[in-house]
């Protein structure tokens, strides 16, 4: 349940730091590499200021010109040019090559004397007006003045030859259009006379009004007798019987006076179906002569049924006075018999009868149902025609106001007859050219951006080949290997002097607790076996600090109690004897050479429990030494005499000595420097060690700044002070 959270919150920890890390190497790379952003910036600098002292004066004139859009018309309308875009295509003909060239013509033809140079044209508009402002700029003063000058008055031509070509375009193209519009016109009119002639314009029109009642008289007939249908289906025998008498008695007085409304049947074209059909006009509705033929049979239906309620009510009063076979019970029980039995006979033909207008009706039905869809479509095919008639019409009547409006335009506008003179005014000539004042600033200032961006992007483009860890989250992007421990980078006190190793009374608190937690990463390492007791400590390249770890890791375990021996194993450039300042000779190269046993040239420091074995002299082939059966036995006798031995060998790139020593040790610890081994390198070196199938117990980050993001012990050096005691 609690993974997805858990896994959100490493994710944001591991990108905060990740970008505070690319931060810190971003500042690193600044401290370094500054000199590059100087020499960016002054690049830039250095050719704008070339360019602008070889660059020649630059003069500039300026002239003015009110431009208006509206032309008057004879007939007192206004022509008006577009003028959502007026401005900015005034502004974009004054520098168009058509009036460019006109104006080099002009000069050529009229001021041959006059050096042409290169000018440069700019056109504003000054806010809320219709002024335009135009300035040149070049090298030629003179030429300059005179540019500007023909611009605006060959402008000002150009304008007009472009109204007068406007007006002869526009008059031509009214009487194309005019002369088509006039064809199609004619044609249009001739259509519609040929479709008079083949069409009774007024007999469709009254055609057509006549269908259409026709239409809904038909409608409503199928409604009512499907109505009537439906009750006939869904009542009783008797509940039919009394419905029938009821419109019987009701309609009977009004039957002569029932007509239906006029119908095309009544037209030149009467319906010729079979079976029922619609009643026309003083005819009566054939359900009335069918409802009338059921009235007999129904009225002795129920005359019968009277008749027995009669019987039985008389017969009910006797039988309170007499007995069941008196004569007149008697009588009265076969009269009522007899009725029944007539009853009977009635009922049936009246269900008879029913069934048959029942059957009456759905023909009645159907027949109308098949008229309705014949004149349907003959009312479909009356609304065609008129829909005809009416599009011929209308487009005839839109021809002819679009040809009225044409013919109107072209009797009134005459664009080059009536221009008026003020639609192009030059407000301002062109004033003599002053020299313009180069803006070095504005310029020296752009190159110097523009040199800083490019310093800029060298220092990225450094960055990306540099692959030199400078934190420990680059250290882990890079390898896989365990972070043994941070050692913070130590400064000597002067050029000539080296970094001390680490003093009982050492200030370096922060160098102190980093030496103490690579010890506990030693001490309490989790491995298969017992913890690892004899220990080489190399690097990929010279100068990863590999003899300064191994000494003051050496130191911090001795002041734990532990009985350490540290040896010398680089017989080429080995230095330890410096740092604890003992003699190198007798040393390691003596023991491997069985020149001397180890315990002869072993030095007891003052460090309690620390031994050290220095280098010795250097041998020719200090490589072949390596390769001797002492190397094991020394590591057999020591292995029972300290708890921790500790060997300082050469750089992995730079001799084969490692892989011949490391395998006969319990681990090689990797010394990486911050912002000085590169990755590859030590990536490579390790690759070395694996070949060899040598346990790399993992590495230690030298030399990481005090003020890197991911360094605390720097953070917190207020614990480090000395308090007085209470």
């Amino acid at each position: 349940m609690d993974d997805q959270p858990l896994s959100a919150h490493r994710e944001r920890s591991t990108f905060s730091a990740r970008f505070s890390n690319r931060l810190h190497r971003y500042k690193n790379l600044l401290r370094t590499r500054w000199w590059l952003l100087l020499l960016g910036v002054a690049l830039g600098t250095g050719i704008e200021l070339f360019l602008l002292w070889h660059t020649p004066p630059i003069f500039m004139s300026a002239g003015r010109m009110i431009v208006s859009a509206k032309l008057s018309l004879p007939n007192a309308n206004v022509y008006t040019e577009e003028l959502n875009n007026f401005f900015g295509t005034q502004a974009a003909l004054m520098q168009s090559s058509s009036v460019l060239n006109r104006v080099q013509l002009r000069l050529q033809s009229l001021k041959p004397d006059l050096h042409a140079v290169p000018v440069l044209l700019q056109v504003t508009i000054s806010p809320k007006t219709s002024i335009f402002n135009l300035r040149a700029t070049g090298s030629e003063p003179a030429y300059i003045q005179a540019y500007l000058d023909g611009i605006m008055v060959e402008y000002v031509e150009l304008k007009k030859e472009m109204l007068r070509h406007a007006s002869d375009s526009t008059k031509s193209g009214l009487q194309e259009s005019l002369l088509s519009l006039g064809l199609e016109l004619q044609k249009g009119k001739q259509d519609l006379v040929n479709y008079q002639a083949s069409n009774s314009v007024v007999f469709l029109q009254d055609q057509g009004f006549s269908a259409g009642n026709y239409l809904a008289y038909l409608t409503k007939q199928i409604a009512d007798l499907k109505s009537e249908l439906n009750l006939l289906r869904m009542l009783t025998l008797d509940e039919n019987v009394e419905r029938l008498q009821s419109l019987s008695q009701q309609t009977s007085p009004q039957r002569n006076l029932a007509q239906s409304p006029a119908s095309p049947l009544n037209s030149t074209e009467a319906p010729k179906s079979g079976g029922a059909r619609a009643a026309g006009p003083g005819e009566a509705d054939p359900s009335d002569r069918n409802n009338s033929s059921l009235v007999g049979s129904e009225s002795e239906y129920l005359k019968a049924k009277q008749q027995i309620l009669l019987l039985k009510a008389q017969r009910d009063e006797l039988s309170e006075f007499l007995r069941p076979k008196h004569p007149k019970i008697i009588a009265l029980n076969e009269d009522i018999d007899h009725k029944d039995k007539l009853l009977d006979i009635f009922r049936t033909q009246t269900q008879d009868q029913l069934k048959n207008r029942e059957h009456s009706l759905e023909l009645q039905i159907q027949n109308l149902e098949g008229e309705l869809k014949v004149w349907e479509v003959k009312t479909l095919e009356i609304s065609k025609k008129m829909s005809d008639y009416r599009e011929i019409k209308e487009k005839n009547q839109r021809l002819q106001a679009m040809y009225d409006t044409l013919l109107t335009s072209e009797n009134s506008v005459d664009v080059q007859k009536d221009i008026s003179p003020e639609s192009v005014t030059i407000l301002e000539p062109a004033f003599p050219a002053l020299a313009v004042p180069p803006e070095a600033f504005k310029h020296l200032s752009i190159a110097g951006l523009l040199g800083l961006a490019l310093g800029i992007g060298a220092l990225l483009w450094l960055d990306r080949l540099d692959d030199r860890p400078t934190s420990f989250t680059e250290l882990e992007e890079v390898f896989d290997e365990t972070v043994l421990g941070q050692i913070p980078l130590a400064a000597a006190k002067s050029k000539k002097e080296s970094v001390p190793v680490i003093q009982a009374d050492d200030d370096r608190h922060a160098l102190v607790e980093s030496y103490r937690n690579l010890r506990s990463s030693l001490v309490f390492m989790a491995a298969p076996k017992a913890h690892p007791k004899t220990l080489v400590l190399t690097s990929a390249i010279p100068g990863d600090g590999k003899s300064m770890t191994s000494a003051n890791l050496a130191i911090t375990l001795a002041r734990s109690g532990s009985k350490v021996l540290l040896v010398d194993a680089d017989l080429r450039r080995g230095l330890l004897h410096k740092q604890f300042a003992i003699s190198p000779k007798p040393g390691f190269a003596e023991v491997l050479a069985e020149q001397c046993v180890w315990s002869a040239a072993t030095v007891q420091t003052s460090v309690p429990n620390l031994s050290v074995l220095p280098r010795g002299a250097i041998p020719r082939h200090p490589g072949e030494l390596f390769m001797t059966p002492a190397k094991e036995k020394f590591i057999q006798e020591v292995q029972g005499l300290y708890d921790f031995i500790l060997f300082d060998t050469p750089p992995v790139m730079a001799a084969d000595d490692v892989s011949n020593l490391a395998p006969y040790v319990d681990g090689v610890i990797m010394v990486i420097r911050a912002n000085y081994t590169s990755g590859r390198v030590a990536r490579a070196a390790l690759d070395l060690l694996y070949l060899r199938k040598i346990n790399v117990l993992g590495l230690v980050f030298n030399g990481v700044r005090p003020s890197a993001s991911e360094y605390y012990y720097y953070k917190y050096k207020e614990y480090y002070a000395s308090y007085p005691a209470e």
